[in-house]
């Protein structure tokens, strides 16, 4: 009887787990750079950026790795992988939003770097921001691509992912 009230016990336990609530945790996992660019436009629903979960970080997994390699193997980058050009990226972007911020009063915007790629996911006021958005990213050194998400219809949904919801697949 006693070992049978042990064996229960330990199912319990290592069942759990399994029984748990299903609450799916988001990290930035690669310390990828996100940050808040403007804040103008309430209501704006803060992107996931570069916050993934366990499941999404494995399948993205062998992408980053490739990725990250390719740029130097073909001679693009010079350096060994294409994300190690990622702090600098932000560091620039940043610095140049001190000289002035183009988009401070009509936008509310983050940025997420990623292997020489800039996302700029938001809300603007008007759909004319976006290429401008864009634009302004290319001329950082170092940046391959910039690709702007930005909602411009209050009321629709946002062209991004959204952080704190793990039941919507990822664009």
């Amino acid at each position: 009887m006693k070992s049978c009230l042990t064996f229960i016990i330990l199912l319990i336990a290592i069942a759990s787990p399994c029984l748990a609530e299903d609450h799916v945790v988001r990290k930035n996992w690669y310390n990828d750079p996100f940050f808040q660019i403007s804040n103008s436009v309430a209501h704006c629903p803060t992107p996931v950026g570069p916050f993934a979960t366990e499941k999404e970080r494995l399948a993205n997994a062998h992408h980053r790795a490739e990725r990250g390699t390719t740029c130097w193997l073909v001679g693009k980058c010079d350096r060994p992988n294409s994300y190690n050009y990622d702090q600098d990226i932000a560091k620039a972007f940043k610095a140049k939003l001190q000289e002035g911020n183009p988009f401070a009063d009509s936008t509310t915007l983050w940025v997420t770097v990623q292997g020489r790629v800039v996302y700029i996911e938001g809300c603007a006021a008007e759909q004319a921001v976006v290429r401008e958005l864009e634009k302004y990213a290319m001329t950082l050194p170092y940046v391959e691509i910039a690709v702007a998400h930005v909602r411009t219809d209050p009321a629709g949904p946002p062209p991004y992912g959204v952080m704190n919801d793990t039941t919507t697949p990822l664009p």
